[in-house]
């Protein structure tokens, strides 16, 4: 490890030189040297050119060490040096190489030497592209040897290669030995150490076969070589990096990553999660915990409520079944009878509990299953529960079934029915949370049997309490002490007793983490006509940005005017706010993915909304003058913007560094398996897309597909359960290498485990860098984080990377708290939490009373202002869907079909869209329910006046304090039934 004391620093350059001078090729790095002058680069050059790069190399050091040193200069060589494509270089001088490993290295270049008049007779053209695409050839390297080619033939071109993959990356024997097999070359392939048992060229899995190993092994490329050959042959090692010469010798000096098999597989037992301990099958009885997780799990094991917080991947599910079992199989021995709820927070862990961890584990000796928004059961909730010892759920129907019990409206479900709770992501267990609203009950309930004991009379009895997180985080936490009370928060609301976790060291290594930086475009004339319309409507509506376009400032500048104007019925303002705001979302993707994808979603809204001025109905909508002129300004920009996204000259910078990335990553290994981490569903499916369209891609064996989430949106249809479980299902089989995804695939969800996490100008909080970096637990894994264009992904890194640092110590702290102090300041907060709800639930109720009569609220359009009904024609279905069902409603607006509306197999399903017959504005959904129509209307389309006062942000109904009217089916059928002249009805 490098330290940061310029002297040893300086001293360190100076010990490797022997290495350096074989290593470093001089006019390369000179291009990314910024701290040296033109005139003193000169005279290197020049010395290169005359003497060769070994004497060069020693001005160039001498240039690089001389004092004063300018801050940060050590970090700046070492990333003029991997930026030359001379990683073997830097990788000498970050101590990355073993002293030990040197010899072994240098025997790997002697073979490639002693072989070099039949190397030399290799297609170069071909085994030089491919070397270029699995990173072993930087460009520089593939351009001299192209010209080689050219000016020498190709033994010359040959020459050049030989010399300039030796000092490339780690990993360059073995990947050198796949691109001869892929390119033809068997013949060399087998000469130089590949096995002549292989059948299949193009393919590295047939060096070695792991069928006899326990399914589910994690085998790396490293394991794979040394698995092909015995203890002393060539294959067994894999060489990492090499240097250069000027006298024919391609290197002395490099060195060798030299790793025997390994004794034991016992950390590749895979289950989504590759530390537990079972292997995953239909017919698992016995659950073997490792020690740390038997460490964590055992003050559960005693009965106790503890929060486990380990890692993602460390197996915490597992050692909540075993936990569950135990809890079950002493109740049973006792004559008593266990009842156990697991709660999660998303509708496909559901599943995945069930069919992956619980079921299989449990089915022999008890009753499971599971329970979602998605199933289908024909019994209630309250009979599951009842019937079964095992009850997996989402945490919202728990809550409904609490809620029923306690209003006596309905049977329902009580906590005293349950012995045990597990609760899954349990850092979401704060404020507003459903987590938190169970959990208050519980915390209410348990502080009313103390005053229960006191009269001694008989206490409710209460669940066992288990919760998993693999962070906690800190909140908004700036200083320890406020990330220690976040934490004791999070633990008095869960009612832990302790928090428990383990250093996995010993178990598994964080994967390497790369920060990739990006160069602006030096032209960008894609974004130029963006800006160029952007600006003419910022005429048009008189406004006057301050900020940046396509910043994040501009955004919330223009959300703020289209709110503004919203409420003052300028709709002059309020259209040209909309255009800007999707204009500037163009922008934005257009520095994220290519440009002709910027362009389709550009173009795609200008023709929906062409489309809802323009119904198949007969009747006219109205255009005002405003929109007449938005449209005519896109048509007009069209045709360029069109000719321009099809340039790839100005594609972004990040979209480059993704490619070279996904290449390196995936080429290097036998078995790659990655997950990309973007922004949004539009770029993720983009991505996809370009991964797909990319012969690169497809020549390195690159699968890709998407998983996004499930919620409803306009702008991209959303994944089904059943979509995201396929989609996962084919990336733990192989037949998907590569995910990209939004931030669902972050936490929870059953991901096997990966080599390549990229996060691709995303980068959430503390929890969520945590969550995706776990996903990168195979052996030899990398977490790459790519710049884009105003992510600030860099600041973000370094924010994240801070707040684990303090969540970490403040964990520490807690857990070194004596138990008496711990406890007394749960008792604290737990009573401070019952207090605070007090006080929420009566100024909840105070404004209950002071809610507005819904006559006194109106509703109009907010793209025409024109008037459509007032609160008393509001009625509520299921306390969900707002509904206006009048027959003078019906004749305001037309309906049109929304094909990213999923259909619902409930009561109830969406049909379309309906929208203002005046101006097309949209205004919600068609629901058919239990046999009648019913328009689902969207408060945030509609500007709300309550009394005199218009509402300037109503974005959903909960924000809207009225107390709507239950609909009334019956009623509505009998009316229906009455108008009509079917006598079948």
């Amino acid at each position: 490890m490098m330290a940061s004391d310029p002297d040893y620093e300086v001293g360190l350059i100076e010990e490797l030189m022997p290495s350096l001078r074989k290593l470093i090729v001089v006019e390369r790095v000179l291009d990314h040297v910024h701290s040296i002058e033109s005139d003193e680069k000169e005279r290197i050059s020049q010395e290169a050119k005359n003497k060769g790069d070994p004497a060069a190399v020693d001005l160039l050091i001498k240039a690089i060490t001389k004092e004063p040193h300018s801050p940060g200069w050590f970090r700046a060589f070492v990333d003029a040096l991997e930026n030359s494509g001379l990683k073997s270089a830097a990788d000498h001088i970050l101590e990355k190489i073993k002293p030990e490993d040197e010899t072994a290295n240098e025997y790997g270049v002697k073979l490639i030497q002693i072989l070099f008049p039949s190397l030399v007779e290799m297609k170069t053209d071909d085994v030089c592209m491919h070397c270029f695409s699995c990173g072993l050839l930087s460009q520089d390297d593939k351009e001299q040897i192209e010209a080689t080619i050219k000016n020498q033939g190709n033994r010359g071109g040959a020459r050049d290669l030989l010399k300039a993959i030796v000092r490339s990356q780690p990993n360059w024997y073995s990947t050198f030995l796949s691109v001869l097999q892929q390119t033809g070359h068997r013949d060399l392939y087998e000469l130089i150490g590949g096995s002549p048992d292989c059948d299949k060229l193009g393919s590295m899995e047939n060096l070695c076969s792991f069928k006899d190993e326990p399914a589910g092994c994690d085998v790396s490329m490293e394991d794979s070589q040394t698995a092909a050959g015995g203890g002393e042959s060539m294959e067994c090692m894999e060489y990492s990096e090499a240097g250069d010469s000027q006298d024919g010798d391609l290197c002395q000096g490099a060195s060798v990553d030299s790793r025997p098999q390994p004794n034991s597989m016992e950390l590749s037992q895979t289950d989504g999660t590759d530390l537990q301990a079972a292997p995953r099958g239909p017919e698992r009885a016995h659950i073997v915990l490792r020690n740390y997780q038997m460490d964590v799990a055992r003050p559960a094991l005693e009965g106790k409520n503890i929060i486990i917080c380990l890692p993602t991947g460390s197996g915490k599910t597992r050692v909540a079944v075993y936990i569950t079992k135990t809890h079950l199989d002493g109740r049973r021995a006792e004559g008593r009878a266990g009842k156990v709820v697991v709660l999660v927070n998303k509708v496909p862990l559901v599943e995945q509990h069930y069919s992956a961890e619980f079921l299989p584990f449990l089915k022999h000796t008890y009753k499971v299953e599971r329970v979602s928004g998605d199933s289908q059961q024909k019994i209630s909730f309250t009979q599951i529960v009842k019937r079964n010892d095992v009850i997996i759920c989402t945490a919202q129907i728990l809550e409904n079934y609490l809620e029923r019990s306690n209003s006596g409206e309905d049977e329902g479900v009580n906590l005293s029915d349950l012995t045990l709770m597990v609760i899954d992501e349990c850092h979401h267990t704060q404020k507003g949370g459903v987590y938190n609203h169970i959990m208050m009950r519980y915390l209410k309930q348990k502080h009313k049997n103390l005053r229960l004991k006191k009269e001694q009379k008989q206490l409710v009895p209460l669940p066992q309490i288990l919760g998993l997180t693999a962070s906690p985080g800190v909140g908004e936490a700036t200083r320890m002490k406020q990330a220690e009370e976040h934490i004791l928060r999070i633990c008095a609301n869960l009612d832990a007793s302790s928090i428990m976790t383990s250093s996995l060291a010993n178990y598994r290594k964080d994967p390497r983490t790369k920060l990739v930086t990006i160069e602006d475009r030096k032209q960008d004339p894609f974004g130029d006509v963006i800006k160029k319309i952007m600006n003419a409507i910022h005429n048009h509506a008189e406004l006057s940005p301050t900020c940046e376009l396509g910043s994040q400032n501009y955004e919330q500048w223009v959300v703020q005017k289209e709110r503004t104007a919203t409420t003052e019925e300028d709709h002059k303002v309020r259209v040209c706010a909309e255009h800007l705001r999707r204009y500037n979302e163009g922008l934005n993707l257009s520095n994220t993915i290519r440009m002709r994808d910027s362009f389709t979603f550009l173009n795609k809204n200008h023709e929906e909304d062409l489309k809802k001025k323009s119904p198949e109905e007969e009747h006219v909508i109205q255009m005002t003058k405003t929109e007449r002129f938005l449209f005519l300004l896109f048509d007009e920009n069209k045709q360029e913007l069109q000719g321009l996204s099809d340039m790839p000259q100005y594609e972004n910078d990040s979209l480059t560094k993704l490619r070279i990335n996904i290449l390196q990553e995936f080429s290097r290994r036998d078995k790659a398996r990655g997950i990309i981490f973007t922004k949004t569903r539009l770029s993720a499916i983009a991505l996809t897309q370009w991964t797909q369209e990319n012969p690169k891609f497809a020549d390195i064996g690159v699968k890709a597909s998407y998983v996004i989430g499930g919620g409803d949106q306009s702008v991209v249809k959303p994944m089904t359960a059943a979509e995201q479980k396929d989609v996962l299902k084919k990336f733990g089989s192989g037949d998907v290498n590569l995910l990209i995804a939004t931030s669902v695939a972050e936490e929870g969800l059953d991901i096997p485990a990966c080599n390549i996490v990229i996060q691709y100008g995303h980068l959430t909080n503390e929890i969520g860098m945590i969550q995706a970096r776990g996903r990168g637990r195979a052996e030899d894994s990398s977490f790459i984080l790519i710049e884009v264009k105003n992510a600030w992904v860099a600041e973000k890194e370094c924010v994240n990377d801070y707040r684990i640092d303090m969540m970490n110590k403040a964990i520490d702290k807690i857990r070194t708290l004596p138990q008496a102090d711990y406890n007394r300041k749960m008792e604290e907060l737990q009573y401070q939490s019952i207090m605070e709800e007090r006080v929420r639930m009566s100024k909840k109720k105070k404004k209950d009373i002071k809610d507005a009569d819904p006559s006194d609220v109106k509703f109009t359009c907010r793209g025409c202002s024109k008037p459509v009904c007032t609160g008393e024609d509001i009625q509520v279905i299921e306390d969900v869907h707002r509904v206006n069902v009048t027959p003078e409603f019906s004749e305001l607006y037309h309906q049109t079909e929304n094909t990213s509306l999923r259909e619902r197999c409930l009561d109830y399903e969406t049909n379309g869209f309906i929208s203002c017959k005046q101006c097309g504005q949209r205004w919600g959904s068609m629901m058919y329910f239990k046999g009648i129509d019913c328009p689902s209307l969207h408060v945030k389309n509609f500007v709300v006046t309550v009394g005199e006062k218009k509402i300037s942000k109503c974005n959903r109904w909960k924000d809207l304090a009225v107390k709507f009217s239950p609909f009334d089916y019956a009623e509505h059928a009998r009316r229906m039934a009455d108008s009509s002249d079917d006598d079948d009805i």
